[in-house]
């Protein structure tokens, strides 16, 4: 699990909550069926009619990613591979059938190359499976920054809707004030919405499809020096060019 995000979601959720709680009308006075059902089901609606059914579908998977994530250690990857490498200059190729391989992507590679399948036909078949994998999440952090830029889009309607609505009612001075504040409390549910989940998870799959990629970068690559038959030495240096200095392996 991503500690990091339940923190920081939680805490952002803690804190607004206390100072909402805090006003004159407590909490319940930010609560709002009418303004919940415009920016949400608006925001739902615009979502849907800008991307497919499925994309969207997808997308709260991959959101998943946010929440619950094992991050792989490069370094513990390179160890891996330098492991293979080794058994590649021992015994051959074909003593690679013998090896466990929990990573699903490095046992394709691994596969691919007990095969004796030729190395250009590999790195192709493994960056097309990784540029596959880059579109998903480029796909599923886009949905999430429009649905940062609608939430607070709907909010402003549900504003004016409400404006709309009061003006209506100018008749009754005593009525001003509550209409007002419950056309404002729409556009701050929009504004929540955007920057407490939206666009923070949109960054989140970014980051976290870099991390997927550099992994398995460093696993093409390895797989491509055992086809070629390099020193475990070499491998680690080119490996190790992925990385930052701190992270390399010594």
């Amino acid at each position: 699990m991503d500690i990091a995000t339940v923190i920081g979601l939680l805490s952002g959720i803690a804190l607004l909550a206390t100072a909402m709680s805090m006003g004159s009308g407590g909490i319940t006075s930010f609560v709002d069926i009418p303004s919940i059902l415009v920016v949400i089901g608006g925001t739902t609606a615009a979502t849907l009619v800008m991307f497919p059914l499925q994309a969207v579908l997808t997308s709260f998977s991959i959101l998943m990613k946010g929440f619950i994530h094992k991050a792989e250690v490069p370094a513990e990857k390179i160890d891996q591979l330098i492991e293979l490498a080794l058994v590649v200059r021992k015994e051959g190729v074909l003593a690679l059938e013998k090896k466990k391989i929990d990573d699903p992507f490095l046992a394709r590679g691994v596969r691919l190359l007990v095969d004796g399948i030729d190395q250009n036909t590999i790195r192709a078949m493994l960056d097309t499976e990784v540029s596959s994998l880059q579109d998903r999440h480029s796909d599923g952090a886009q949905i999430f920054e429009q649905i940062g830029t609608l939430a607070p889009a709907f909010g402003m309607i549900g504003t004016l809707i409400g404006l709309v609505q009061m003006l209506q009612s100018l008749s009754d001075p005593s009525s001003i004030g509550p209409s007002m504040a419950v056309a404002l409390i729409t556009t701050l549910y929009g504004a929540l919405i955007a920057n407490l989940l939206a666009l923070p998870f949109a960054k989140k799959l970014s980051i976290r499809s870099k991390e997927e990629t550099v992994i398995k970068e460093l696993v093409i690559e390895g797989v491509i020096s055992m086809a070629k038959k390099e020193n475990p030495n070499l491998m680690k240096a080119k490996l190790n060019a992925f990385l930052a200095p701190r992270l390399q392996v010594e």
